[in-house]
């Protein structure tokens, strides 16, 4: 099996996975270069996953339907462009000969999900979407702190080598913010200076893994007491305890410089 990230938009990877012949791609924003590029590479597109109802994650989706027949598999509680196949929690995709187990990662969107298989050569697989960043998580905007801190301490229990597929290139962005508060970690540091060089390169900072982020992710690392610290420095109001410092942390994100 082959992983690659797609370009599309200004910062947005569609990721495909293939057997040099059939391919699954997820969280297609748009259709036109994914067809380009699936062509370039003589792959037919077999099975679309998608994450959550963001159009920058579902707007290809019906042309990629139309031109290839691809099955498509999305949230249960979302609006997604029909037809498609639901699933939810505990579910199962099978797709290339692969499966994927479906999770339920609420917070950025409220029926957002995420696709990890275990069963793939190389390392686990995680597809998701906009819940986890590396060095970063997204956005609540329909959830709630304990809800998407609950859904990333899910995530963090996967297997150390898991391969994280998130669809941003909002790495350096997201580095800047945690290097700000936890300024004396050095595997932060010395990962900032890789992606640095990376993008310099005008190549991916993805996939990063689970035993990565656990290191260098401020939003999975909201337990840590330096983390704390920096979070009531910043709002001395914040709660004791991951929630708390979790809540502020990510209130500061939102409107850090």
């Amino acid at each position: 099996m082959t992983l690659f990230p797609v370009p599309a938009f200004s910062d947005n990877y569609i990721w495909v996975l293939h057997d040099g012949h059939r391919a699954l791609a997820v969280d297609p924003g748009e259709s036109e270069g994914l067809l380009a590029w699936l062509k370039s590479n003589q792959l037919q597109l077999d099975t679309i996953l998608i994450t959550h109802h963001h159009g920058d994650h579902t707007g290809g989706v019906a042309a990629l339907r139309a031109a290839t027949g691809a099955r498509v598999f999305g949230p249960h509680r979302e609006a997604m462009p029909e037809p498609l196949t639901r699933v939810g929690g505990g579910e199962e995709v099978e797709a290339l000969g692969l499966r994927f187990g479906v999770l339920e990662v609420p917070g950025h969107t409220a029926g957002h999900i995420a696709f990890y298989c275990a069963d793939v050569a190389g390392a686990p697989l995680l597809f998701c979407g906009d819940t986890l960043f590396s060095a970063g998580c997204g956005r609540l905007f329909e959830g709630t702190p304990a809800q998407m801190l609950d859904s990333l301490t899910r995530l963090s229990v996967l297997p150390d080598q898991t391969r994280v597929c998130c669809t941003h290139e909002y790495t350096l962005s997201n580095l800047r913010f945690a290097l700000a508060v936890d300024p004396d970690n050095t595997a932060l540091q010395a990962y900032a200076a890789q992606c640095q060089d990376l993008r310099a390169r005008n190549l991916p900072t993805l996939p990063s893994s689970i035993g990565l982020e656990k290191q260098i992710n401020p939003f999975l690392r909201a337990h840590a007491p330096a983390l704390e610290r920096s979070a009531r420095a910043h709002d001395p109001q914040t709660l004791t305890g991951p929630l708390g410092a979790f809540t502020t942390l990510r209130a500061w994100k939102n409107v850090f410089q």
